[in-house]
């Protein structure tokens, strides 16, 4: 939501200033613990979590239930730590993920990571909605069977009435798009009980139709012995843990847009760490007692809740289900996907780029990525998709909690912020350490990227570097980390009078 009090006039004067962007005041930060942990819960209830767990159980190449939560637990425990660490600016100063990036990568090198982030949301954007059109269509298409035989739009890959659905559910985000954040609230406060809700009626069934959770639990993996992946664990295990950490890699870098409205750091901290792991872990267990249920009951590994929906045959049970992951889609695609892109665009040209242009832009952006083609097999959206951000967004972390924690000791000027002549401006407003630091960390995890959706022969690349992919997110966290304080280490640094460090580069 936007600072509702009026703020100084050096700031409002400010080109790199409007009202998405400034600062809340002290009076505009109610969210205490429990706002923080309802608030991961809405968001971690959702179908792409779901997907996300169960995409990891597979008779043939995947793991059983117990190393798939165990797996998805670590990874949720691991991006709680930058998570709560990248929060702590928004809390301390009011301040949203594209201002605080201006402190490190300078006040127009700030929209690098704010657009690298957005590009990813319009990305999840496109796959939450999707996934509401979809369930729409397959419901749908149980009441009327003709529909699934409507022939594929050439190289979309889909049919009419499935893109029909997409851009009906498409238009109904854009609408709340238009209507303003506050038109969600409603849909969050209901949102995460419903979709509980139908998880564990879909646990319900599993238990019931698979004769116990003792059949389910007891699915050998691919890695045991005998099984087709025998002693190949952690080769599918590293690249699955750093896929599971990018699937939050997002939110941990634009958790100020959120954390910006906390009463204090422990509010934050506390209920961010109460939230997530946990519901993540419900979720994750949701998700892969169903899947093998499904390898059960039909012989096949079903990883769409929505496709394990379509085998029932109640109309009445249909008909809430697919109302329930509408309503649940819709509220974690505004919260999750549209507050940070919105902003990020917003803060491209500030005086002309509101929050709901940003929104729009978001809606566009994310229609023309052709999310079904994401989410179209597991391993596609684990290594493809999750592992191949996490090697963007991990190292632009690196940087913001190296800049903040270990250079400026949490000291930032929040004035100079918004000043396009100030301290930040570094060269030209580019921080020239920080955009080293980011392309010195991106660039070992590119030959692996290429060899993973074959844009060149995967023979061609050194083994080294191909196995060195399933570590993006750790191996960019760690380079842009390390090189992005040598950087400003041998660059002259002086300290204004506020004791905030300043350089050229």
């Amino acid at each position: 939501m936007p600072n509702l009090q009026p703020p100084a006039p050096a700031l409002q004067d400010s080109p790199l200033w409007n009202p998405d962007l400034a600062p809340v005041p002290a009076s505009g930060r109610k969210w205490g613990v429990w706002n923080f942990a309802a608030l991961w819960v809405s968001m971690a209830a959702c179908i792409p979590t779901y997907m996300l767990a169960s995409s990891l159980v597979d008779k043939d190449v995947g793991m059983n239930c117990a190393q798939a939560i165990f797996t998805i637990f670590l990874a949720n425990l691991i991006v709680l730590v930058p998570m709560v660490l990248n929060a702590h600016a928004g809390t301390k100063y009011g301040i949203p993920f594209p201002v605080y990036c201006r402190a490190s990568f300078g006040t127009r090198g700030a929209n690098v990571p704010a657009v690298l982030r957005a590009l990813v949301a319009c990305g999840w954007f496109g796959i939450q909605t999707w996934i509401g059109g979809e369930a729409i269509y397959k419901i749908a298409a149980v009441f009327h069977p003709a529909l699934a035989q409507s022939p594929i739009i050439g190289a979309l890959g889909i049919n009419a009435p499935q893109l029909g659905c997409f851009l009906f559910f498409w238009g109904i985000n854009l609408w709340i798009v238009y209507r303003g954040i506050d038109s969600i609230r409603v849909l969050l406060n209901i949102k995460a009980p419903l979709l509980l809700a139908l998880g564990l009626a879909l646990l319900v069934w599993a238990w019931q139709a698979a004769g116990g959770f003792g059949p389910i639990l007891s699915q050998p993996s691919a890695f045991a012995p005998g099984g087709p992946r025998h002693g190949q664990f952690f080769v599918y295990f590293v690249p699955a843990l750093t896929g599971m950490i990018g699937f939050w890699a997002t939110l941990s870098l634009n958790i100020p847009d959120f954390s910006r409205y906390a009463r204090t750091q422990r509010d934050q901290a506390m209920g961010q760490a109460i939230g997530l792991p946990a519901t993540m872990a419900l979720y994750a267990f949701i998700g892969v007692a169903v899947t093998s249920a499904t390898t059960i009951l039909y012989g096949e590994t079903i990883w769409n809740p929505v496709d394990v929906l379509t085998r029932f045959t109640n109309p009445v049970v249909l008909i809430v289900a697919m109302l329930a992951l509408c309503i649940a889609t819709l509220a974690t695609n505004i919260a999750a996907n549209v507050v940070s892109p919105a902003n990020d665009f917003a803060n491209l040209a500030p005086r002309h780029i509101s929050f709901r242009t940003g929104g729009f832009i978001t809606g566009v952006v994310g229609l023309l990525m052709m999310p079904w083609k994401l989410v179209a097999d597991p391993s596609g959206y684990i290594f493809t998709w999750l592992v191949g951000y996490s090697a963007l967004l991990g190292p632009i972390g690196g940087i913001l909690i190296a800049d903040y924690f270990i250079l400026r000791r949490t000291r930032l000027d929040v004035a100079a912020l918004y000043a396009p002549a100030g301290p930040y401006r570094y060269t030209g407003g580019f921080s020239l350490a920080a955009m080293a630091a980011l392309a010195l960390a991106v660039l070992p995890n590119i030959p692996g990227f290429l060899a993973q959706v074959k844009w060149i022969d995967p023979a061609l690349v050194p083994p080294f570097l191909v196995q060195l992919y399933g570590y993006a997110w750790f191996v960019g966290f760690g380079i842009a980390f390390a090189a992005y304080l040598i950087l400003r280490r041998l660059a002259p640094v002086a300290i204004l009078a506020d004791g905030t460090p300043a350089t050229a580069i």
